[in-house]
């Protein structure tokens, strides 16, 4: 008599809270109603009950074949990194951008300058046109901890795979020669562009990379626009954490 007793006051048990969980539920579905009825009220329309027709999927076409000519990029390039804090520069060619740094780089009485090894950097000259700095180049020597001498580096020297006009982006893809943290940790970075590598659209980026699948991905793709920037929930602007404060994007050609 006892079991049976104990067995309907567990089903008593499993009703009420069965009983109790759907009063919830609809508690919370009647909240739910409000609140989105309310939505629609004060955006003037009727409330939306099925999702949206969706005829197109990602860019439309005619953003695909949207276009500038090569100094409207350039123009519109530099307008739009300046307006994100970066600074800008022109140069006819590798000499002269290698000078350019060099001038910045005794203007910031800069040690320490890590680089990417490239043919394009090494014609720069900074070895000779900086000698009060060290200018070390990344995986040069394998003895050397780069992660913290691009830590402690005044400046890091890369060389954009990309650039693009309409957000004012550099594309820098990682590889065993051209260290991510070359641009992510230096104080200040110099980003060499040349020109013929200054596209207009982000999809100009982004859809080869979809296209060459997973495999053809490198370990790391940055997306740089201007320098670091975090802001926290009160929106106070910081310059400068998590990445370098002082951008350089150089136009080559």
């Amino acid at each position: 008599m006892a079991d049976i007793n104990r067995q309907t006051g567990a089903a008593g048990g499993e009703s009420e809270r069965a009983a109790w969980l759907a009063e919830m539920e609809r508690a919370s579905r009647a909240k739910q109603e409000t609140f989105m009825n309310g939505i629609a009220a004060r955006l003037r329309h009727p409330r939306m009950t099925s999702k949206p027709a969706q005829p197109v999927r990602g860019a439309p076409d005619f953003w695909r074949t949207f276009d500038w000519t090569p100094e409207e990029r350039v123009e519109r390039f530099e307008a739009n990194w300046r307006s994100v804090g970066g600074h800008t520069a022109r140069a006819k060619d590798l000499a002269e951008a290698g000078r350019f740094i060099a001038e910045r780089a005794q203007e910031l009485s800069a040690r320490i300058i890590v680089r990417q090894d490239q043919a394009e950097l090494a014609s720069l000259g900074l070895e000779s046109s900086v000698p009060d700095a060290e200018v070390s180049v990344w995986n040069a020597d394998e003895d050397v901890a780069w992660k913290a001498r691009a830590a402690e580096a005044d400046i890091g020297v890369v060389i954009a795979d990309q650039a693009l006009a309409y957000t004012g982006t550099v594309v820098v893809r990682s590889a065993p020669n051209k260290g991510r943290s070359v641009s992510l940790l230096p104080t200040v970075l110099f980003i060499l562009i040349p020109a013929e590598r200054l596209g207009t659209r982000l999809g100009e980026a982004l859809i080869p990379m979809d296209e060459g699948g997973r495999d053809a991905l490198p370990a790391g793709v940055h997306f740089i626009t201007g320098p670091s920037r975090s802001s926290d929930i009160e929106n106070d602007l910081t310059i400068g954490v998590h990445g370098p404060g002082v951008v350089y994007a150089v136009i080559i050609g």
